[in-house]
């Protein structure tokens, strides 16, 4: 957040970071508050129309400015390991998924043998943040306008595309399986669409149409069944006890389902 103070991408500003765990038991850091609004429902079902568009278009600038940023001009060249990102992502997230397995999930298992054998033209690597949605960011108390991204404990050195399908993936979800968009009305409410959005960010990045997108909102999928499934692993164990985090389990499946189906569709 500190490399990125001075960037058109709002952080809050970060006043001290402490590594000795002797003070509170973990590493910690002190930042700015911020005086805004955070929504957990993408629909956003208290705004009027004309402000929804105008804070998915703030939300859409903010991550293109994220990926147009260089690592090397903010002092981040360090920041993640170079190369190979999308293996290694995938590797990582099916060892991830195997570990904390509880039950046989075939569509995983065929995920994990078809995405190796898919993995698209190696990116340009950018910042990215890891976990970009709407619940992340800090919103103006009264402008439709992202003022601050949260929670980048995620971001590392990699592929900008798969941060931003990550992000997008909620187009493709229902707001009863992980708070998504799919199957609103989006005329009505004034959200675009998936492909004005994805070409929005094409806009503000200066890039051509994505012809792997399809293969990213599969890896995306795969990645959130396999974070659903360690919350699963949990749950069962005891150490992830809450209601919620009981649901969020149960919906590894039907979202790894959906991935299979998505990647099906594309062909062996």
């Amino acid at each position: 957040m500190r490399a990125l103070a001075h960037t058109a991408v709002p952080v809050p500003r970060v006043y001290a970071l402490c590594e000795d765990d002797a003070i509170i038991g973990s590493t910690f850091y002190v930042m700015e508050f911020l005086d805004g609004r955070v929504f957990w429902d993408q629909r956003l079902p208290e705004l009027p129309p004309a402000e929804r568009r105008a804070m998915f278009d703030s939300m859409n600038a903010v991550i293109a400015a994220l990926h147009s940023v260089g690592q090397m001009a903010v002092g981040l060249a360090e920041f993640g390991r170079p190369g190979n990102y999308m293996a290694r992502q995938i590797g990582r997230w099916s060892k991830q998924y195997q570990a904390s397995e509880t039950e046989p999930q075939p569509a995983m298992d065929a995920l994990i043998e078809w995405l190796p054998r898919r993995l698209p033209p190696e990116e340009a690597p950018r910042i990215v943040h890891g976990d970009y949605r709407m619940d992340n960011l800090v919103f103006h108390k009264t402008e439709p306008r992202v003022i601050g991204v949260l929670d980048w404990e995620l971001s590392t050195i990699g592929n900008p595309l798969a941060d931003f399908a990550y992000h997008v993936m909620t187009w493709r979800v229902t707001p009863e399986l992980f708070r998504g968009l799919a199957g609103v009305d989006f005329a009505n409410l004034g959200i675009p669409t998936e492909e004005d959005y994805v070409a929005a960010y094409c806009q503000h990045t200066g890039r051509d149409p994505i012809p792997d997108w399809d293969f990213y909102i599969v890896y995306s999928l795969f990645r959130l069944a396999a974070i659903m499934q360690g919350i699963a692993k949990r749950a069962i164990e005891g150490t992830a006890a809450s209601d919620e985090a009981a649901e969020l389990g149960r919906l590894a499946r039907p979202v790894g389902e959906q991935a299979w189906a998505l990647a099906r569709s594309l062909g062996a």
